[in-house]
């Protein structure tokens, strides 16, 4: 008896390979078979869009139930209901803009715009700070830079009067596209100092 059950159970278990390696063989579809061999049942004139593919129109003007009576979507009436509609982002209500509201003349006013736009801006430099210059080379906003006296020069140099006790001017130096205030201006004059031919004072 016991052999007899081994035997049932092995020819159980060699029909069920047969049955998936058939299953298996039928799900493949060879190269021509088609759409309805590869599913069964399944033909182009059965195929259907995914549920949500093709959402149902809105149809506007069909009732109160529908929600979209009257304006239908497209808020109020007059100007938000057109296209392009609205203000901009300089509109103040009607009352006149600020652009127009700045004074009635040529170009811009300076009490309107920071003064950044039209100050001068120039490195300063002090008497003091050339006191360990040497005279042969010439004093300049690019050697101020190279000596590391200044970073930059925006719009110029200007040699302001400052002085410090102990530090001398060295004689002879010559200057070449700076400004000079009026102290550091005489200051220079007494110690023989070349100023330059475009050097003005301010």
């Amino acid at each position: 008896m016991p052999a007899k059950k081994k035997k049932t159970t092995r020819k159980k278990a060699a029909s069920k390979a047969a049955a998936v390696s058939t299953r298996a063989v039928a799900a493949k579809p060879s190269r021509g078979d088609g759409l309805g061999a590869a599913t069964p049942g399944t033909t182009l004139a059965t195929l259907r869009e995914n549920k949500g593919a093709r959402p149902k129109r809105v149809r506007i003007g069909r009732g109160h139930g529908s929600g979209m009576v009257k304006t239908g979507g497209e808020g109020g009436k007059g100007q938000t209901v057109r296209s392009g509609g609205g203000k901009g982002p300089a509109f103040e209500g009607g009352q006149t803009p600020w652009a127009r509201r700045l004074p009635h003349r040529r170009g811009y006013s300076q009490k309107a715009r920071d003064i950044g736009h039209f100050r001068t801006t120039y490195a300063v430099v002090n008497l003091s700070e050339l006191a360990d210059w040497v005279s042969s080379v010439e004093v300049s906003p690019q050697s101020l830079i190279a000596q590391r006296k200044i970073s930059k020069a925006p719009d110029g140099v200007k040699i302001l009067g400052g002085s410090k006790a102990g530090k001398a001017l060295p004689a002879g130096l010559k200057f070449r596209d700076v400004l000079f205030s009026s102290t550091a201006r005489e200051a220079l004059t007494a110690a023989g100092a070349n100023l330059g031919e475009e050097a003005t004072a301010e």
